[in-house]
């Protein structure tokens, strides 16, 4: 007891301070050992993973080549002449109105010569109106009677465009058999955009991209195939029901009694599920492969802006962020930290604890690169 309390004397603290200072010393050392070896492992495993999945996808996207797919909000119709104009509108302007009623459409008439503009968000409803008008300036009687009779001529001859186009997807894929109704389906997915990329497009796309990266890692091709094709299948349904498209989408295929894979795909590509296959695991790769290559979407600049905002939030919510940027049109977060608080070890962790915050909060297509750096500036004058 006399030698503590000398050693209290000469250290000018207490034996509880002491101890309180010396492990507090020992945690800060543990938390900078655990964290280099993190770092190491995750280091380590990340190479190893990169380097199979990079394989996988270089195997996918250099045996499948996909077209950019754009859609946008209007269709052309060409007049044979101005005249034409007056009478698409009618007198008082009942033609128009019937047009606009009817196809469920805006249709735009101004002083561009020698057209006209059909304009909606729905492709469906923007393809049988473009229809409808051009048949009625061949035919040259324009009047509400005739307009019904040849919406009612137009809306059949889709019906059975659409199922034939879904028909002719499961020969080339080999894909038989499947419920009518699905395939109906299917071919209306041709009149179906998301930030202005083609759902059928991007469909395929993922089909043919999650059956090759299948085959790569030894899972079952066809059935991939299959999963990618109905993934979205929920889409054709949502302008006309609302609601969500996976929700939709699942309730389909379970009624029609579609494979276990086929519905966990659709749930895993957003979220709703863990992938429980290495089928459904590819649909989802594939599907942000496809959603996230230049050029295939556009996207609302509300919601561009929102996520651009977001992203710069919980990065500067951080302790020892001093500045944090959004670039690359939102794909890549910049971070510089304080190099006084924040070491190398430290700033590995911080880049992961950002990432996974923002998987959790935010919705976006593809992925996003989180980039922390820690630099430390020394500076002098010479005068």
């Amino acid at each position: 007891d006399e030698v503590i309390r000398k050693m209290e004397r000469v250290a000018s603290m207490t034996e509880e301070e002491a101890k309180a200072e010396i492990l507090e010393k020992v945690e800060l050392k543990c938390h900078s050992d655990i964290a280099a070896i993190v770092r190491k492992y995750e280091h380590r495993a990340k190479e190893e993973g990169e380097k199979k999945a990079n394989y996988i996808l270089a195997q996918a996207t250099t045996r499948y080549a996909g077209e950019f797919a754009g859609e946008r909000l209007i269709n052309l119709v060409t007049l044979p002449s101005d005249d034409h104009k007056g009478r698409i509108i009618g007198k008082e302007g009942r033609n128009i109105k019937t047009l606009e009623t009817l196809l469920g459409v805006d249709i735009v008439i101004d002083e561009t010569p020698g057209v006209v503009l059909v304009s909606s968000f729905n492709l469906y409803r923007r393809a049988i109106a473009t229809r409808v008008i051009e048949l009625l300036i061949e035919d040259g009687r324009i009047h509400p009677g005739r307009i019904e009779e040849v919406h009612e001529k137009v809306k059949a001859e889709f019906d059975k465009k659409i199922y034939e186009e879904g028909e002719n997807i499961l020969i080339d894929l080999g894909l038989f058999p499947m419920h009518e109704e699905l395939i109906k389906l299917l071919g209306r997915m041709k009149y179906r955009a998301s930030y202005g990329q083609n759902a059928l497009a991007h469909t395929l796309e993922v089909a043919r991209l999650a059956s090759v990266m299948a085959a790569e890692i030894g899972g079952d091709e066809k059935l991939a195939l299959r999963a990618g094709l109905l993934h979205d299948i929920g889409k054709a349904l949502t302008q006309d029901f609302g609601g969500s498209h996976v929700e939709l989408g699942a309730e389909l295929c379970r009624k029609y009694n579609e494979h276990p894979t086929v519905i966990n795909a659709i749930y895993a590509h957003h979220g709703h599920e863990e992938p429980d296959s290495v089928e459904s695991a590819a649909v989802c790769a594939a599907d942000a492969l496809s959603a996230a290559r230049p050029g295939a979407r556009r996207e609302v600049l509300e919601s561009f802006t929102k996520r651009v905002k977001d992203l710069e939030e919980i990065a500067l919510s951080k302790e020892g962020v001093e500045r944090a940027y959004a670039i690359n049109a939102g794909r890549e977060l910049r971070i510089v930290v304080n190099a006084g608080e924040i070491g190398d070890n430290e700033a590995v962790m911080l880049s992961g604890e950002i990432a996974k915050e923002i998987e959790d909060r935010v919705q976006y297509p593809g992925e996003i690169k989180v980039n922390v750096i820690r630099e430390s500036r020394s500076i002098n004058y010479a005068r």
